[in-house]
């Protein structure tokens, strides 16, 4: 615990520190900030902080601090605070017009494109002239508007019938009408897509802002770059750990509980644990031919880290594509052709390498002289080329299957898929040995 605090800090030294911290902490660290650094700083935090903070300070500074949120920031805090009556008690303390927009933004899933909008938007009618709608922006900037780089178009309905740029409507004369000018080719969001699919679309498209509209097209919000960022770097952080075989954290590292860390990993040990319990029968079965010829266990390593590291490659190329919407479900075929060429490529060029090592060990006479050379050299290589492109295709099929079923193939990690390729590798390799070695 940190026992004294200065009587002004830094927001430098503040970020330093701010993961060593525990809530009550952070609170009366922050409190030390003078007001424009304690706005900036309160601005920059994730929701997941700013929620924490809400929970720790007292009464008389949540209305201050609620009332600097913007309406999705404001709907994301609340949907992370699970005591009721304080989400109650913060929502309270917002101004009618904004505990609305809360609401509304509250009813969609937080993983949703509504749940990440803002409803603070330039608008105009079609019928307006250039000038009269650079009029009408101006007052609603008044509401304080997410962005007025684009004016988006609405009917009386609200309809969303097309968009302008303020540069255009700077440009045009004063008397033309925003229906001469609007652009209606218009890339819109689905109120309730997932927000992968929208990171997906703004690296796609390459805009800074675009409209959410629901099934009648009725716009209801915005979503800009800046949120979009943290659903990239929230939806990857997700996928690499799942990916070194975990569940994926709720909170940042430092600010998980012990708990938590135990809970998120245990269950993928267990899992993997009782899979190499299988390598370890697998291996059992086949110690007698162990016993009869003691090499090809030395070369047990080698061989299953063949299989297990190309697996494992072809796993995390085919698993991020899919992240990427590069590949789907109906380009199996494609990806199984493409995986069949580079995998045999990849086991060929193994292949000779492991008759190399095979060649020297049996010259440097680590192998009983009464071995035959040639099965012994082909046992080795032959076994290295085959799983090699095993693991090639097993890597990369098993994140569709994963797929097929629902579950997200980042689960395909590297090593849940070594794990299989090894018990797997070790029957090839001695069912290989046993035709051409023993």
């Amino acid at each position: 615990m940190h026992e004294e605090t200065p009587h002004t800090i830094s927001i430098d030294d503040l970020w330093e520190i701010w993961p060593t911290l525990d809530d009550e902490e952070r609170v009366e660290w922050f409190n030390q900030l003078e007001h424009e650094d304690a706005e900036d700083f309160f601005s920059s935090i994730p929701c997941e902080d700013q929620a924490e903070m809400f929970i720790a300070m007292p009464d008389r500074d949540r209305k201050h601090w609620m009332r600097e949120l913007a309406p999705d920031d404001a709907a994301d805090v609340l949907q992370l605070i699970d005591d009721e009556d304080l989400r109650d008690k913060l929502k309270s303390t917002l101004q009618p017009s904004v505990r609305k927009e809360v609401d509304a933004l509250m009813a969609y899933k937080e993983d949703e494109a509504g749940g990440l909008m803002s409803p603070r938007f330039a608008r105009c009618r079609p019928e307006m002239t250039a000038d009269e709608a650079i009029l009408y922006v101006r007052r609603q900037m008044r509401e304080e508007l997410e962005t007025i780089y684009y004016i988006y178009v609405l009917d009386s309905q609200q309809h969303l019938l097309g968009v302008v740029s303020f540069e255009d409507l700077l440009k045009s004369g004063d008397s033309k009408k925003i229906s001469d000018i609007m652009e209606t080719d218009l890339t819109t969001v689905d109120e309730d897509m997932d927000q992968e699919s929208v990171a997906l679309l703004f690296a796609r498209e390459d805009f800074f802002a675009l409209p959410v509209v629901d099934s009648d097209n009725v716009m209801k919000g915005i979503i800009t770059i800046d949120d979009i960022v943290d659903v990239v770097q929230e939806e990857a952080t997700e996928d690499i750990q799942k990916m070194g075989g975990m569940a994926a954290l709720d909170n940042d590292y430092l600010q998980s509980t012990f708990r938590e860390l135990y809970s998120k990993r245990v269950v993928w040990l267990i899992v993997l644990f009782c899979c190499t319990i299988i390598t370890t029968k697998v291996m059992d079965f086949y110690s007698s031919a162990m016993e009869s010829a003691i090499i090809l266990g030395v070369f047990v390593p080698l061989i299953m880290a063949s299989g297990g590291n190309t697996g494992s490659q072809a796993a995390t190329l085919v698993t991020r594509a899919m992240a990427l919407d590069e590949i789907k479900l109906r380009d199996v075929l494609r990806v199984f052709k493409r995986e069949l060429i580079v995998g045999s490529g990849l086991g060929a060029t193994l292949a000779i390498l492991g008759f190399i090592v095979a060649t020297a060990a049996y010259f440097l006479g680590m192998v009983p002289s009464d071995s035959s050379y040639a099965s012994f050299a082909g046992t080795i290589s032959i076994s290295v080329g085959v799983l090699v492109l095993y693991g090639s295709i097993v890597g990369s099929m098993l994140p569709f299957l994963l797929k097929f079923f629902h579950v997200d193939p980042a689960s395909a990690s590297a090593p849940f898929v070594t794990t299989i390729l090894d018990a797997s590798g070790i029957i090839i390799y001695f069912t290989i040995a046993k035709l051409i070695f023993l």
